[in-house]
């Protein structure tokens, strides 16, 4: 019984002020863990958005060959793959371009095109496809495209890439919290398809 009296009259503030002291010292430390998870779930999500519609894209491209409006149509379905979370107005560029077999461009052929102004491209059937890019180089024109199975000449069947430049912004304040601060990153996601020939 003594014993108990003697646990009893313990002040009670301290053992609560260690508490509060702790939690003082793990809180932003937890705050900067779920921050943290909260952006690389947006930073994935961008990535593979990215990826795929660079993916469908490309698979778009190596249908179309070297049909005049191509493009249109490729840069139609990065916009359609580019769903929320991700932020189509954030991607920077898109480059079209003619693969070796690694999925790396030869040389300068490469047609880019940056999500600025409008671009239409009207098909035989009277269809049209409106599309938010300007292209600013055109080194590997629609016309260009080889899709014929035996080649052009000595030229064999194209294999088609496309690229896409993203930038993510930070979508929580944990730039804030780093030093030096970021306004996000940029990342690039490639994909090639040899084209679908034709007879």
């Amino acid at each position: 019984m003594m014993l108990a009296r003697r646990i009893d009259a313990r002040p009670r503030g301290r053992s609560s002020g260690q508490s509060m002291v702790e939690f003082a010292i793990v809180f932003p430390l937890f705050l900067l863990v779920a921050l943290g998870l909260v952006e690389f779930a947006f930073v994935f999500n961008a990535v593979l958005a990215t990826n795929f519609s660079t993916r469908t894209a490309a698979l778009l491209a190596a249908e179309a060959g070297d049909m005049a409006g191509a493009d249109c149509i490729v840069l139609q379905g990065i916009e359609s793959e580019m769903g929320a979370p991700a932020d189509k107005s954030r991607i920077v560029e898109v480059d079209v371009y003619r693969s070796d077999a690694s999925g790396a461009p030869i040389g300068s052929l490469i047609t880019r095109y940056t999500r600025t102004g409008s671009r239409s491209c009207t098909y035989a059937d009277g269809s049209t496809i409106t599309v938010p890019y300007t292209r600013q180089v055109d080194g590997y024109a629609e016309a260009n495209r080889c899709n014929i199975l035996t080649g052009c000449g000595s030229d064999p069947l194209h294999t088609v890439g496309v690229r896409v430049q993203y930038s993510h912004t930070w979508k929580t304040p944990l730039n804030n919290w780093l030093p030096g601060g970021s306004t996000g990153w940029v990342f690039l996601r490639q994909n090639a398809m040899r084209m679908e020939p034709i007879l």
